[in-house]
């Protein structure tokens, strides 16, 4: 996709993603800060923190795991993997388990919930240990849900997908 492509769906997407988390009245969200190539999540975050949400980012860690923080407008930095993070005080793993809702990337979803990530594993080992798992969705571009993807075992589905053009749940 072209930066103006991108450009053009990113009050789309922040819509819908407002949208669910109002449908959901979900009062703490895990998200992530985009890179330029994901669908752009930035936005929304501005968004959730002006309505009084409280937004936890992920912070990759060495061993595989995620760390979690709070997002504070301004202070960021990049990770070990060079994703855009808070630089706000690290909570550990277990922080996001107190969240009501869980907004990942993908590299693609297909229409079973089966979820294609970026090859690392940090989400699929997150989803698996959480003690609560509170609904997940991918966010992705429309061209990203298909009708299939590979599976492995360690795999972590997802609850549903948003797209610029909607909600869509499986």
């Amino acid at each position: 996709m072209t930066s103006d492509e991108r450009e053009s769906f990113s009050s789309q997407l922040t819509e819908q993603l407002a949208a669910l988390v109002t449908e959901l009245d979900a009062q703490t969200v895990g998200c992530y800060l985009s890179t330029v190539d994901e669908p752009p999540t930035r936005a929304f975050v501005e968004w959730a923190l002006d309505q009084g949400k409280d937004v936890l980012l992920p912070v990759s860690r060495e061993d595989g795991l995620l760390d979690w923080a709070h997002f504070d407008r301004g202070a960021e930095d990049l990770d070990l993997l060079g994703m855009p993070v808070p630089t706000s005080e690290l909570l550990g793993p277990m922080a996001i388990d107190s969240v009501d809702l869980m907004l990942i990337p993908a590299a693609r979803v297909d229409r079973t919930g089966a979820r294609l990530g970026w090859g690392r594993g940090y989400f699929d080992r997150t989803l698996g240990s959480m003690a609560h798992r509170p609904p997940v969705f991918a966010v992705v571009y429309n061209h990203e849900v298909v009708d299939l993807v590979p599976i492995e075992t360690h795999d972590q589905g997802v609850d549903g997908a948003v797209t610029p053009h909607g909600i869509i749940r499986f």
